[in-house]
């Protein structure tokens, strides 16, 4: 096991391209860290550098405390999972798990009592004598964790492993690789685009955009103090919601004013002072909103969408005053112009129980949790406080 440290890395192409823009990042001994972000973000690249498969243009990568820039793949003894597998086809599930101890020459003992550990421990001994082709897709990715585990590695690197798996395996196969990593005590670098995995699995997670690191903490902390828009825009599900917003206040209590109403602020908003009578961007998680009487202090609309997902329902509001006129208490304005940010707009998604069932066009009032309300800056898009 090793710990793994980027310091101002880059890796740039030779159209002059920065894929990785001076990463700094340290992943602790033990730790399992999930790097996320959208398509083309450099989060593989990264990934790839630590394995040796890609060079290091500046900066410097460690591996333990070996600096790994010039060292050769096999030489940084990492395991790295990739999601197709890359099982040999004509070999069983035995031979595949042992092929790396067989290559390195060790005794035939030494590899029959490895692959029967890993195989213990991924409950694959009924399946030692099949060959790939008989294997479940989910059977197929556990021979390729044990395939690696096998060889005692200091680090596990896995890019996007549960990729071509179902819905249901993915989420069988999360929770297996979870456990497995916390068992094992492997440091595991795991890269994805999805937010679930991110947020169900990682210790701590890296976002990243565009090549650069965004923000790096617990799940936690991405989800309920996210640095900037983009952050917190990509994770959770449903997305946030954005909504026009200007900070008011009178005397020592502060408010932000939405469209149809008011939202007095807990006193720590204080840090909405720069933005006194300004606008703001604020951010609403569906989950921290929810219908409600008619009340001035709450926000009229009218149903524009609901979504049945069984246990509850998704439904989306158009904020409009209590005639059903479309708002104009709050003109909407281009804040953003990103396409991997959703627009600000006057719609609130917000999660119901199925028994809240609402007509399309039907009249409504929202509340909204004034503590978990997120605020932007709508010129650099940072978060506010």
């Amino acid at each position: 096991m090793a710990a793994i440290s980027f310091s101002h890395v880059n890796k740039a192409y030779a159209d002059g391209r920065l894929a990785v823009n001076d990463l700094d990042l340290d992943i602790a001994d033990g730790e399992f860290l999930v790097l996320v972000g959208p398509s083309g973000c450099g989060k593989s690249t990264a990934l790839r550098m630590i394995a040796g498969l890609e060079d290091i243009s500046g900066g410097t990568l460690r591996i333990g405390d070996v600096v790994a820039n010039a060292l050769s793949p096999r030489q940084r003894n990492v395991a790295m999972i990739f999601q197709s597998y890359a099982l040999y086809p004509h070999l069983t599930v035995a031979e595949n798990l042992g092929f790396a101890l067989k290559v390195r020459k060790q005794p035939r003992e030494i590899i029959k009592r490895g692959v029967d550990e890993v195989a213990a421990m991924l409950e694959l001994q009924a399946l030692l004598s099949r060959r790939p082709g008989q294997l479940s897709g989910g059977q197929r990715q556990r021979v390729a964790m044990g395939r690696a585990l096998v060889r005692h590695p200091a680090a596990f690197l896995m890019d996007e492993p549960l990729s071509n798996l179902d819905a249901r395996l993915r989420g069988q196969m999360r929770v297996e690789i979870a456990r497995l990593q916390r068992a094992a005590g492997v440091t595991t670098v795991y890269v994805t685009h999805d937010q679930v995995e991110a947020m169900t699995m990682g210790d701590r997670v890296a976002v990243m955009r565009d090549g650069v690191l965004q923000q790096l903490g617990t799940p936690r902390e991405l989800y309920d103090r996210p640095a900037n828009l983009f952050v917190a825009t990509f994770l959770g599900s449903p997305p946030l919601n954005l909504l026009p917003g200007v900070a008011r206040r009178s005397g020592e209590a502060w408010s932000v004013e939405l469209p149809g109403a008011s939202i007095a602020l807990p006193s720590e908003k204080a840090a909405l002072g720069d933005y006194l009578d300004k606008r703001v961007i604020v951010g609403v998680r569906p989950e921290s909103a929810s219908l409600t009487a008619a009340s001035k202090l709450a926000l009229p609309g009218i149903v524009a969408f609901q979504e049945d997902l069984g246990a509850n329902m998704l439904t989306t509001i158009e904020l409009a005053p209590s005639d059903g006129k479309p708002s104009t208490h709050l003109p909407l304005v281009e804040y953003i112009g990103e396409a991997d940010i959703p627009p600000v707009s006057h719609k609130l998604r917000i999660s119901v129980q199925r028994g809240e069932r609402r007509r399309i066009d039907e009249p409504v009032w929202v509340s909204v949790d004034p503590d978990r309300l997120l605020f932007f800056d709508p010129t650099t898009k940072a978060a506010i406080g």
